[in-house]
């Protein structure tokens, strides 16, 4: 038996997983005032207990909520603050067969200030079913500003995008300190905008808006690295980072490679947990420029696909990367969530469970541990 590992583990999940249909029944009927607080409360509640079972059977040494209390992996936050809602967005979903697909994404509308500690309800509650590694995601700040479009705020609220950003981070920090002092020490950051600034596409996009992507990538790392300046040191903080995750869907292609050497060495998180399932990605090659004092989590196995990888390809995969990383500082994961929305991807809880699985298996045999 192994010693204990701290995060990231080597089996690792983005955190979101498939919702039962208890959950969005639950959702309708509270808007509709069918059901109060305590009985949706207790839906969810019900939800999460057998949701973190099924991550413990799986053989994880960490769990998460799955993301239960949300509708998707950014409203909660949303939620938690003043000055925060949901517009359409400019970017579009894509599906592959040349359709494309509108969606709502965060807009600052006034002031923004943390005002409600969701998060910490999360936390406190697997605290009290769990004696797993706890980890609590959150969509990264970046997503705030750049998911619709990087609009200039409205200069009734904030001058220019860095007054804009110094309120996102002392929220974001402070929600972080919160469960931090409840006992958090898992937290990772799930982000689009930073892949999306590899899409030539979109920088094309920005550049036509008059937006500059090489300083809004500056500006989001000095966000981010601000979102966790109270963290405390023995927190593991990590970034995901994937090109969208929509009922199957995707946002963005292209490699880390125009981002990779400022990112990777700017941003001061313990672990990169990136989309690496198919083409849109790229290679491996962008991991030369990942620093020794720095862990990565390959997501090799696929959330938005029900066929399951054959464990000598991902096994193959590892090995390509430890050409860039050693060995010792990779891990496994699927690319991302199962069910970053209400409404999940396109796999079966048995499939989501067979990946889950499958991730804890390939860890045992290439680490001698999950």
């Amino acid at each position: 038996m192994s010693a204990k590992q701290n995060p990231p583990f080597r089996a690792e999940h983005i955190g979101s997983l498939l919702r039962p249909s208890s959950i969005p029944d639950a959702f309708r009927a509270r808007r509709a005032g069918d059901i109060d607080d305590a009985e949706f409360n207790r839906v969810r509640e019900d939800a999460i207990r057998d949701v973190v079972k099924l991550q413990e059977d799986a053989g994880l040494q960490f769990v998460t909520d799955g993301e239960f209390r949300r509708t998707t992996y950014i409203s909660h936050f949303v939620e938690s603050c003043d000055g925060l809602d949901f517009r359409p967005s400019s970017f579009r979903f894509y599906d592959g067969s040349g359709k494309d697909h509108e969606f709502m994404a965060p807009r600052c509308v006034g002031k923004v200030k943390r005002t409600q500690a969701l998060s910490a309800i999360e936390f406190d509650f697997l605290k009290s079913v769990t004696d797993k590694t706890i980890k609590s995601t959150y969509a990264s700040p970046a997503t705030m500003h750049f998911l619709g479009g990087a609009p200039d705020p409205d200069p009734e609220f904030y001058a220019d995008d860095e007054a804009l950003f110094v309120d996102i981070a002392a929220a974001y920090d402070e929600d972080i300190a919160d469960i931090a002092a409840r006992g958090a020490r898992y937290v990772t950051l799930d982000d689009v905008p930073f892949p999306m600034l590899c899409d030539p596409m979109i920088r094309g996009q920005l550049e036509k808006q008059g937006k500059d992507p090489e300083r809004l990538l500056d500006q989001y790392i000095e966000l981010t690295n601000a979102s966790f300046a109270s963290a405390p040191s023995d927190m593991t903080v990590g970034l995901h980072m994937c090109r969208g995750n929509l009922k199957g869907t995707w946002l963005s292609e292209g490699s880390y490679q125009a981002i990779s050497e400022k990112l990777f060495n700017k941003l001061n998180v313990d672990v990169f947990f990136l989309e690496y399932d198919t083409e849109r990605a790229g290679g491996f090659e962008p991991l030369a420029a990942m620093p020794d004092d720095k862990r990565v989590v390959l997501g090799i196995v696929s959330s938005k696909v029900p066929d399951l990888e054959a464990k000598d390809m991902l096994k193959a995969r590892i090995e390509e990367a430890a050409k860039y990383v050693d060995l010792e500082r990779l891990a496994i994961s699927p690319q991302c969530g199962f069910s970053s929305a209400i409404v999940g991807n396109p796999v079966t809880v048995n499939d989501e469970i067979a990946k889950l699985k499958l991730v804890v298996e390939v860890a045992e045999e290439v680490w001698g541990s999950a």
